[in-house]
């Protein structure tokens, strides 16, 4: 990830996340050789490289989504605790990694809504199973939230075949806020979205 770039609009205040000296290799091919960012709570921050320079792969493992071959991940003052796994590979301790993913959320670049589940049962899913909200409280958040992003309520009641890709991609926004996260990590972001609406 040498020839990216990051950016930000930094607030005043406590570190929230901080990644350390992150390292990711496929084979022989060294995708993040290093690479550290900080960020407050209220940060913008913006990595900027081209097609294939590692800025997903960043992202995929500040929430382990794939595991770093080394570095340090740090919410609020908290290492993550990495440990040797079954395959040689470094894992998190799984009440950490819980815990991570409570906090964090993630839009995908190509949203990942599961195509049998409604619109309204895709944002419910997480806060019922992971965090233990009431099916009733779920559902209004999901609806608040669909209505923030910019969607009917009709969208609600439709599978995500049925929406155009800037539709799937608010789902994925508004999935995303239902969790109620601290830190919401966002690969591109805008790819489907209409630039007037952004």
């Amino acid at each position: 990830m040498s020839e990216t770039r990051t950016t930000a609009l930094h607030n005043s205040g406590a570190i929230k996340l901080s990644v350390d000296a992150l390292h990711k290799s496929y084979g022989d091919h060294q995708v993040l050789k290093g690479v550290s960012l900080q960020a407050r709570k209220g940060d913008v921050i913006s990595l900027i490289g081209a097609s294939g320079s590692g800025k997903s792969t960043m992202l995929r493992c500040i929430n382990f989504l794939e595991q770093p071959d080394a570095g340090v991940i740090t919410l609020d003052d908290q290492s993550i605790e990495m440990h040797q796994g079954r395959t040689g590979t470094r894992a998190p301790n799984p009440a950490q990694l819980q815990n991570l993913r409570t906090r964090l959320a993630m839009v995908f670049q190509h949203f990942n809504l599961w195509s049998h589940m409604t619109v309204l049962e895709n944002i419910c899913l997480a806060p019922r199973r992971v965090l233990g909200v009431s099916s009733r409280d779920a559902e209004s958040r999901a609806r608040a939230y669909l209505d923030k992003v910019g969607l009917p309520s009709r969208a609600a009641d439709q599978y995500p075949a049925f929406l155009s890709g800037g539709q799937q991609q608010r789902v994925a926004i508004a999935r995303a806020l239902a969790m109620e996260p601290e830190i919401i990590l966002f690969d591109e972001p805008t790819s489907a979205l209409d630039p007037e609406l952004v």
